[in-house]
């Protein structure tokens, strides 16, 4: 008998504890290209199962013990998968949200455990039922009609969604200003003759970090520009950094290639892995991280020289870390630290349309300063170095006063060396550049 009441009280104590209400205190929804994320904030760990209907497409999320304090998000006309979501009480403990979907998907959820940010986090996220994955884009590299293409700079605007990054004093999330940067940063590469950018993501949505590398490196970028704003304990600690590759991080991830098969389809400068040996693959591997490193440093070097023209930089000179979204052994990445969030000064900056603008170019300086003295192979900026210093191969967008502007020279001048009588020019046309205005 006593054993029988020890057991009953020990049921009555853990009940509660089973039956207790949890509360879905924030529904974010966030629609990406290749997936939308759908996150529940809720005040402890849930239960939970996903049933997915067809004829009409709905996914039934089912929230046991739950009862729904937010509001449910508006749906974005540009959401690919859902069409709208709505919620109701099902066996009046639980919680039951509805997605009336656009087509078929393949769903995949799992709990985040509270972090800085957030507390925990039901996260469910949508993938069409006929893709693997990231839909590979069209490669966008411009080839001129002698042949000669752009280079392509791949611009990875840091967290995003979910992810906010850092966050100001004043509530600023670096999510925000780092994109805004990245944008301004594409918009002059885009009107910068012979380059062409392209964005890791080109909207408020996270993309996972090993991605970002694989979007550049299905882009054919030939190098990788992440943008980030840094953050510290100390509000007083300032300034600009620059970011290459560590030897650690190399080694880890050369470790990590040769450890995974499904590398065995990725490309190391041209050249494939799966069908060498583990000897050869890690020498072809060694000799691809030795060179990009070498292009990312350089390159490195040159975008915090500019930076430390428009202002304070922190570190003497360009730093090492292991960041992931360097790690590509083919794509030659460097990471830009624009300031420090945690700043009050840097913050109210950082929020600057003119100082995001003033960033941006600091960071085309460099690279095009970079460029200019070591264009890849086939470029256009390749074929205009090769024909010396005095003159310019005409690429797309250039125009007679924008050469003239560049070169500091004048129009006329311009015009006369080469007999040009108007303004008409053509791709590949070379022309001299006077010594003189």
């Amino acid at each position: 008998m006593k054993k029988l009441i020890i057991l009953l009280l020990c049921l009555l104590v853990s009940l509660p504890l089973q039956a207790e209400n949890r509360s879905i205190n924030g529904l974010r929804l966030w629609a990406a290209p290749d997936h939308t994320r759908l996150v529940f904030d809720t005040s402890g760990p849930v239960a939970h199962s996903l049933i997915n209907l067809s004829e009409p497409d709905r996914l039934v999320i089912d929230i046991s013990n739950a009862r729904l304090s937010a509001v449910i998000p508006a749906v974005s006309q540009d959401d690919r998968y859902v069409m709208r979501v709505r919620s109701g009480a099902r066996n009046n403990d639980d919680l039951r949200v509805v997605l009336d979907l656009k087509q078929n998907i393949r769903p995949k959820s799992f709990m985040l455990k509270p972090n800085s940010k957030y507390g925990h986090r039901l996260v469910i996220d949508l993938y069409g039922s006929n893709e693997s994955g990231y839909k590979k884009p069209e490669v966008v590299k411009t080839v001129s009609k002698n042949g000669l293409r752009d280079i392509i700079i791949a611009i990875d605007a840091g967290h995003g969604g979910e992810d906010v990054g850092a966050i100001g004093a004043k509530g600023t999330h670096e999510k925000n200003v780092s994109m805004a940067i990245a944008r301004k940063l594409q918009a002059l590469i885009q009107a910068e003759p012979g380059m062409q950018p392209v964005m890791t993501r080109d909207g408020d949505y996270y993309v996972a970090l090993r991605k970002r590398m694989t979007i550049a490196r299905q882009r054919k970028a030939d190098l990788f520009i992440s943008i980030h704003a840094d953050a510290f304990r100390d509000p007083r600690v300032r300034g600009a950094s620059v970011y290459t590759i560590s030897s650690r991080g190399a080694s880890s991830e050369a470790a990590r290639w040769l450890a995974k098969s499904e590398n065995g389809a990725d490309l190391v400068g041209g050249v494939t892995l799966d069908d060498k040996d583990d000897l050869l693959a890690s020498v072809l591997l060694d000799l691809s991280q030795t060179a990009t490193r070498q292009v990312s440093t350089e390159a490195a070097d040159k975008v915090y020289l500019q930076l430390k023209k428009l202002g304070k930089v922190h570190g003497k000179r360009v730093q090492q870390a292991g960041f992931v979204v360097l790690k590509s052994p083919d794509i030659p990445s460097v990471l830009v630290e624009t300031s420090f969030i945690s700043n009050p000064m840097e913050e109210r900056k950082l929020n600057d349309p003119r100082h995001q603008k003033k960033l941006a170019k600091a960071i085309l300086d460099g690279l095009r300063s970079y460029f200019e003295t070591s264009p890849p192979p086939g470029t256009m900026l390749a074929s205009r170095k090769s024909t010396g210093p005095g003159n310019h191969v005409i690429s797309r967008g250039d125009t007679l006063s924008g050469i003239a502007s560049r070169y500091q020279v004048s129009l006329l001048a311009l015009r006369n060396i080469n007999r040009i009588a108007g303004d008409r020019i053509r791709i590949g046309q070379v022309l001299r550049i006077p010594s003189g205005g």
